[in-house]
């Protein structure tokens, strides 16, 4: 992973770079970012930047029994060279003797007590195929079904272990833990490790949310804020990295809110015809009646969870289009024709508030979609919830 990967960022980026070449490093740093703003690719970048950096000068003895320090040939190697060092490109495969990782994981079998290393193959896979990830996405790939990942009590004396041995090739050992969310009371092992750890050891945590984070730990880290990637950078990205053309590349930009996890999942379904899809559900609530909302309650509900969370993304979409029409013009939108003219629909069909209320539930049910709600009734419910939002204005057609 190279920082020219990453999607944005570009101050963030710099701030790293600047931290490591004037040996500004914090022993402990706490990457926080959205999910899809590109925290878990832009750490591994920095830690393999990290490890792959040059040994210090040895010091040794003079003639006169002084000590003088061997001139190095090159303190600090920027990340646009760095790729072709034989150090680095064993970072890059996740195959450096100094670079560790932590993330959640689940029991293969009952009574097993897993730690990372175990699911290390499948971790090189993800990273590599999958940098944008969720813990979802990961959790999937292991085969977690519906277990919960955890960061167990014998990954954290696996940790404390590791780090106290001497780097191997390095200057710095570096631990990349992933979702310290997932640390729980097992977490208290490791505060005096991250808050007096060995020489040259340096942890670099990934969260997405820092309530979730044991206190003890957040108090120990520098906060490094990982900003999401702007609409337009995504848009790029979808261009070049994922071949979108560029009415889609455009459109999936607007919709994904800097997730480009999101856009990369509404990417895959860009052929679908959310509209088509969205008339018919407006049509069962508002005019056919509870025969046909559970009919359409049924269809979706068999189209797999990330269409069910892409019709409602796409639904809210439109909702905050509206709004911005009624505040800046049609003519001051950039939207597809067909796009705009059913965003002014939604604005004959409900007023402000009603809009505010329709997202609100949209996002919940996204939310709960996520945690594996059933989607027929979720949807039943939904319907019938949006029904009484915008009951006293079914007479318009939309």
């Amino acid at each position: 992973m190279q920082f020219k990967d990453i999607i944005g960022l570009t101050e963030t980026k710099q701030q790293l770079i600047e931290m490591l070449a004037q040996n500004r490093l914090s022993h402990a740093l706490l990457f926080l970012g959205n999910e899809g703003s590109g925290a878990l690719p832009l750490a591994l970048a920095f830690a393999q930047l990290i490890v792959s950096q040059p040994q210090p000068a040895p010091v040794v003895e003079d003639l006169f029994g002084g000590m003088t320090a061997l001139e190095p040939t090159q303190t600090f190697i920027p990340p646009n060279e760095i790729q072709n060092h034989s150090s680095f490109q064993r970072a890059e495969q996740l195959i450096h003797p100094d670079l560790h990782f932590s993330y959640p994981v689940v029991s293969k079998k009952s009574g097993d007590k897993p730690t990372s290393k175990d699911f290390i193959t499948e971790w090189r896979e993800f990273v590599k195929n999958y940098p944008y990830g969720n813990v979802y996405d990961w959790l999937q790939m292991i085969g977690a079904e519906n277990k919960q990942g955890n960061i167990t009590a014998e990954e954290c004396n696996d940790i404390l272990k590791k780090l106290s041995l001497k780097s191997f090739e390095s200057e710095y050992k570096v631990l990349l833990l992933w979702m310290p969310e997932y640390l729980k009371k097992e977490g208290n092992k490791l505060l005096k490790l991250i808050e007096e750890p060995p020489a040259n050891t340096i942890f670099i945590l990934v969260a997405e949310n820092d309530e979730q984070v044991l206190p003890t730990i957040l108090s120990r880290c520098q906060l490094i804020k990982i900003p999401k990637p702007t609409t337009k950078e995504i848009e790029e990205a979808l261009l070049t990295k994922a071949n979108a053309n560029a009415e889609t590349a455009k459109q999936v930009a607007s919709i994904c809110d800097g997730n480009y996890r999101e856009a990369l999942q509404l990417l895959q379904h860009a052929e679908e015809d959310w509209q088509s899809l969205l008339r018919e559900w407006l049509k069962a609530i508002l005019r056919e009646g509870p025969i046909a909302q559970v009919k359409f309650s049924e269809e979706i509900s068999k189209t797999g969870r990330e269409n069910q969370k892409q019709l409602l993304r796409y639904f809210t979409h439109l909702f905050e289009q509206s709004l911005r029409i009624r505040l800046l013009g049609a003519d001051n939108i950039i939207l597809t024709e067909k796009e705009k003219d059913f965003a002014t629909r939604l604005n004959k069909i409900t007023n402000i508030n009603q809009q505010q209320c329709i997202i609100d539930e949209l996002d919940k049910a996204t939310y709960y979609i996520e945690r594996n709600a059933n989607g027929k009734i979720l949807f039943q419910a939904l319907s019938i919830k949006l029904f009484h939002i915008i009951q006293n204005k079914v007479s318009v057609e939309v």
